[in-house]
């Protein structure tokens, strides 16, 4: 467009895109001197690596020949997590999508059902693009609908007959959640009364043993196979394993193959999985205990703050992981920490906010290493100074 006054003004800039607006929340969150966790995706390729390259001699002979095919490293990996766990044996996968389809489609030939029972709010109902049907001529049914873990009633008056149970520990959509220790063995003792098998999503297993209270070897034991994933809580590159029989291992490996997992080397990945086993999971303890601590602050943060209705849920987070609903629109939740963030040198929620209803949002919370530095006063002055960015709702 023309300038008619010969200053050359420029139109106002549009609304920026939304590859501009991660750009910047990532920025934001990268210079950030606090904050309860550093998400591994904000890190530049170069600092993964270093970080890499300065733990891997601890936890691995350097000096061996790399990986072929998924011997040597990789089998170190799977005997390490085949003895967590309890099991006898474990197969690496480079996903936990094709680790679970795999395990769902070899119990589906054993049981002579390819019906499985899971939970709507499941990964592979949510987030894995109909794989198990389109790809392993699986269907699922769905104890409940209710976002919670279905009870042993529900799974035991189940309408229909089914091979597997697929039970999601935690259950990350509805908040984290995980059933009490006695609720799991009910769920568990019910579906072996329909003669199916057990499968346990053990994406996040591996700090789900405060609030159960009893050892990774004792959850595990529960069922007849179980996933677990090395970068949800473990800050692995990727990749997962599937523990259980033996024989179920071995078949595992057959279709990972078919599946085309069998990839030439993957030592960068594994040595990632050990270091994750050697230095976070010995503290993912202390991270959901201290996570009750942040959630407890939190919500006295905000009703401090006078935000007319807030939740942390759940109230005393099961894992280290929680969710926090306020009433406003996602996107200005999102912008806001973004703003907090620059202005303040902290980022209390370094993840963007999703839509939960008209007017109503919600976001995920981590407490990692760096959130153990915060104290309930800290969490509650971040809180203050995030909501002093928000519209005002108290009227």
């Amino acid at each position: 467009m023309s300038d008619t006054t010969g200053q050359g003004a420029q139109e106002p800039a549009g609304e920026p895109s939304a590859e501009e607006r991660w750009a910047r929340r990532r920025a934001a969150w990268r210079a950030a001197e606090r904050t309860l966790w550093r998400p591994c995706f904000t890190s530049t390729v170069g600092e993964r690596l270093a970080r890499l390259t300065a733990a891997a001699p601890h936890v691995y002979d350097l000096d061996q020949p790399t990986d072929m095919y998924g011997d040597r490293i990789v089998e170190t990996l799977e005997e390490r997590v085949a003895g967590l766990l309890g099991t006898e044996a474990a197969a690496f996968f480079p996903t936990g999508t094709m680790a679970q389809q795999v395990a769902l489609r070899c119990w589906a030939g054993r049981t002579g059902s390819t019906t499985v029972a899971t939970h709507p709010l499941s990964h592979p109902e949510v987030h894995e693009r109909d794989a198990l049907s389109t790809l392993g001529g699986l269907r699922t049914v769905h104890p409940t609908k209710a976002p919670r873990m279905p009870s042993a009633a529900e799974v035991r008056d189940l309408d229909e007959p089914f091979g597997t149970l697929m039970v999601e520990l935690p259950l990350r959509e509805a908040g984290f959640l995980l059933p009490s220790w006695e609720e799991l063995v009910a769920v568990t003792d019910a579906a072996r009364e329909r003669d199916a098998v057990v499968h346990f999503d053990g994406a996040r297993l591996w700090e789900c043993a405060t609030h159960l209270g009893r050892p990774l070897d004792g959850i595990a034991g529960l069922a007849d196979s179980v996933y677990v994933s090395f970068y949800k809580s473990l800050d692995g590159l990727g990749g997962a394993a599937l523990a259980g029989p033996r024989t179920l291992v071995d078949e595992a490996k057959a279709w990972r193959h078919r599946y085309g997992g069998q990839v030439l080397q993957q030592f960068p990945t594994a040595l990632s999985a050990l270091i994750g086993l050697e230095q976070e999971l010995p503290r993912l303890p202390e991270y959901v205990a201290h996570a009750r601590v942040v959630a407890a602050a939190l919500r006295e943060g905000f009703a401090a703050a006078g935000v007319p209705w807030a939740r942390v849920h759940p109230e005393e987070p099961h894992t280290h992981q929680f969710q926090v609903w306020l009433p406003y629109d996602a996107e200005l939740l999102t912008d806001t920490g973004t703003l907090h963030a620059e202005g303040t040198g902290t980022s209390l929620f370094p993840q963007s906010w999703a839509a939960g209803g008209p007017g109503l949002a919600f976001t995920e919370v981590t407490v990692g290493a760096p959130g153990l530095e915060w104290t309930a006063r800290d969490v509650r002055e971040a809180v203050a100074g995030f909501v002093a960015l928000l519209p005002d709702r108290t009227g």
